[in-house]
């Protein structure tokens, strides 16, 4: 078997047919996947929620995730936000004539393990190679299904004056470990990715709520471009109070030293919740029994005033207007 990637391994032929076979069925086989038919024949019921991203992160491998990892919990978040049950994915990859095998497989086996974690199946894929220098090692596309329940769906549209704001954790982990790992920079406290996983979160506080208005995860642009998407498709204006808006040590101190402001940095394991104020306490208690919501807080509120205005009252008692994120703050964290 070759040790890395050839143009051959794109042709349609055997050596495309041994890639699917020893590699991507290899780790990511299912019933439904492993009948290698040009389609996937899925056991969906009524309203269906899909979602679609593409993942060109660099570098691969980061503290706390991968690119792997980070494709299947991008998609499955997404499908999640809109209160549906995640249950299928597809899996596109592009990939660069005389990429390495081995680290083909750590991505896929990594895929693997969070699609499993995540209890959802791949269903079917597709790959391309590309020549040197076409694309940088791999870029990954995932699809996702989901399955909606009975009821009006959170959607960014539904916030309204009286509503609580909540985030289940610390904000822009992913954002500053990414850049951190690939400029090479060490802080005195390391910083992680918070890439997961938040379906069973989500499940938890809308079993726990029941009637969830808005839910959103905080990705690129962070939780000061979300929060603003929110105020405008709502209609709404939103009040954010800095010093109830969690953030780890090393995001903190990084953030200090290299002058960025963490409301902008991305996530890929935080949500934004927004309930109405007298479920407010049902949904933290639910957030903070799950280990996804240990550092979850109440940081906003949503009230009447100017339509699409985000006002942050900070720490020393001021108060900030916050806009949308200008231009790529930080390309290629996802």
């Amino acid at each position: 078997m070759h040790t890395h990637i050839l143009l051959d391994h794109g042709s349609g032929g055997l050596a495309s047919q041994r890639l699917i076979k020893d590699v991507f069925v290899r780790h990511l086989g299912n019933a439904v996947l492993s009948s290698l038919n040009d389609a996937a024949c899925l056991d969906l019921s009524g309203r269906v929620a899909m979602s679609t991203d593409t993942f060109t992160v660099t570098p691969l491998f980061f503290p706390g995730g991968d690119i792997g990892s980070l494709a299947v919990h991008g998609t499955v978040n997404d499908v999640a936000m809109c209160g549906a049950v995640p249950r299928y994915l597809s899996c596109g990859f592009i990939l660069e004539e005389g990429l390495s095998l081995e680290l083909l497989e750590r991505i896929v086996a990594s895929m693997a393990r969070a699609a499993e974690s995540a209890g959802v199946q791949i269903a079917t894929g597709d790959t391309k190679v590309v020549p040197r220098g076409a694309v940088d090692q791999v870029f990954i596309n995932t699809t996702g299904l989901g399955e909606l329940g009975e009821g009006t769906p959170p959607q960014g549209n539904r916030a309204a004056p009286g509503d609580a704001v909540l985030v289940n954790g610390s904000m822009g982990d992913h954002g500053l470990t990414v850049l951190a790992h690939r400029e090479g920079l060490n802080f005195r406290t390391p910083v992680e990715s918070d890439s997961a996983a938040l379906n069973g979160l989500v499940s938890d506080v809308m079993q726990a709520v029941g009637d969830v208005h808005v839910l959103r995860d905080p990705t690129r642009g962070g939780l000061a471009t979300t929060i603003k998407e929110i105020a405008e498709q709502s209609g709404v204006c939103i009040e954010l109070e800095e010093s109830r808006i969690p953030f780890s040590p090393g995001v903190e101190e990084g953030c200090s030293f290299l002058g960025l402001d963490p409301l902008f940095l991305a996530n890929e394991g935080k949500m934004i919740c927004i309930v109405p104020q007298d479920m407010a306490e049902k949904a933290l208690q639910a957030m903070r029994s799950h280990a996804l919501g240990k550092r979850a807080e109440i940081v906003g509120r949503v009230i009447q005033g100017q339509a699409g205005r985000v006002v942050l009252n900070t720490a020393i008692g001021g108060q900030r207007l916050v806009h949308m994120l200008e231009g790529e703050q930080l390309p290629r964290i996802c």
